[in-house]
C-alpha cells in the first residue's frame, strides 16, 4: 500500500476487511498486493499454473505477486470467491489551452472551469499540444471497484 491509499478511509476500510479478496495493482514495476480470506491452501492456489512462488508480505499481511499475474488472479478469485475488490492507480487529465490562459474577461468554457483563465501561464507541468489544447495530469489517485462473478471481465 502507498501513502496515498493508506490515508483514504474508504480504501483503508476495503483493504482491512477480511471477507472479500482485494487486489491492489500498484504503479510502476511494484508487485500486485493481494489479500485473501485465510485458507491454509492459499499459497498453493496462487502458485497454480505459475513458475514463481508468491511472496508473503508481513507488513501489509498480504501476498505479493508479479504484475503479470494480475488478470489471472482476478479471474481465479472471481471463480473461487464470487467477488473481489480491485484497487488501481489512475491520473486525472485536465484540458485547457494557452487561449484560455491569455484570455481577457470572465467567460471560460474549457475544463478548467475558470481556474486558469487569464493566468498567463498556470503552475504545473502542462503539455501544450496546440494553441487551443494543453493537457496536465494531476497527482495519481486510486480507484476501487467491486467485481462480482457477473461482472464482464
Amino acid at each position: 500500500m502507498s501513502q496515498n491509499t493508506n490515508q483514504d478511509p474508504k480504501l483503508k476500510a476495503v483493504w482491512n476487511q477480511k471477507l472479500i479478496p482485494v487486489a491492489f495493482r500498484q504503479p510502476g514495476r511494484k508487485p500486485v498486493l493481494l489479500r485473501l480470506p485465510f485458507d491454509k491452501s492459499n499459497r498453493e492456489w496462487l502458485k497454480e499454473g505459475h513458475r514463481n512462488q508468491p511472496n508473503w508480505n508481513p507488513q501489509w499481511k498480504c501476498w505479493e505477486l508479479p504484475k503479470a499475474w494480475f488478470e489471472d488472479v482476478v479471474k481465479r478469485s472471481l471463480a473461487r470467491y464470487g467477488k473481489i475488490y480491485v484497487i488501481h492507480p489512475f491520473q486525472v487529465q485536465q484540458k485547457c489551452a494557452p487561449a484560455c490562459w491569455d484570455a481577457v474577461g470572465l467567460n471560460c468554457e474549457c475544463s478548467c472551469m475558470g481556474a486558469n483563465h487569464g493566468s498567463g501561464n498556470p503552475p504545473g507541468k502542462w503539455y501544450v499540444v496546440s494553441e487551443t489544447c494543453a493537457v496536465h495530469w494531476s497527482e495519481r489517485q486510486y480507484s476501487c471497484r467491486l467485481l462480482t462473478s457477473t461482472t464482464p471481465v
